[in-house]
């Protein structure tokens, strides 16, 4: 397969390495109590320095784009913070996080997430180029850090008629804590409109299946 992402694009790319972006926020109860709802949780309603459970600080931070900043996929048009990748299909392939404990985000701080390019790489796979982005997230309140969170973003290029479609990959088994979680349409919903996630693979069906 032709290759989509030569050297002197890489070298444009990777310009966009060490590029930072500082955004303020302050933890509010509303959609701490919306998410609880949203996960069928009979959590105590959040009062003023309630701590927030793990991975609860993406209900904050929220992107706030314009409707013709937007692109063909739902999220922001390339380019700004992020590098603009010349491969249409953009997902998050991981992530790594570490907690202060002793410095939880609580309802009612003011917090600061301060963003970093960490590194922006090639690679070449079974189905062409694959571009990944490595974004820092440094989220601190008035005593300092309170975790630090990577984002692994890749980049690839378009679905093509024929394409293999790889087989799902069964859960871990014998975990020593689990709960099930049978997410349908209307929980989706809740979840995206909260995060204010506009990506259409969470409510385009024909997107989802055609593109």
């Amino acid at each position: 397969m032709t290759q989509t992402i030569d050297s002197a694009t890489l070298a444009h790319l990777q310009t966009w390495q060490g590029k930072q972006e500082v955004l303020e926020d302050l933890i509010t109860p509303a959609p701490v109590r919306a998410l609880s709802a949203t996960l069928d949780r009979d959590d105590p309603l959040p009062q003023q320095g309630t701590a927030l459970p793990p991975l609860w600080h993406w209900l904050f931070f929220l992107p706030h784009h314009r409707q013709s900043e937007i692109g063909p996929d739902g999220h922001a048009k390339r380019g700004g913070f992020l590098p603009p990748v010349p491969l249409p299909r953009r997902m998050w392939a991981g992530g790594r996080l570490n907690w202060q404990a002793d410095n939880p985000l609580r309802v009612g701080d003011e917090v600061q997430r301060l963003s970093t390019i960490r590194s922006v790489t090639h690679k070449s796979g079974r189905t062409g180029d694959l571009l990944f982005v490595l974004v820092q997230h440094q989220v601190s309140n008035a005593a300092g850090l309170s975790l630090t969170e990577e984002h692994d973003i890749v980049y690839r290029a378009a679905a093509q008629p024929g394409d293999p479609v790889p087989a799902p990959t069964a859960a871990e088994a014998g975990a020593a804590w689990q709960r099930e979680v049978r997410p349908d349409d209307v929980l989706l919903f809740r979840y995206s409109a909260l995060t204010f996630n506009g990506h259409r693979i969470h409510y385009d069906r024909r997107y989802v299946t055609e593109v």
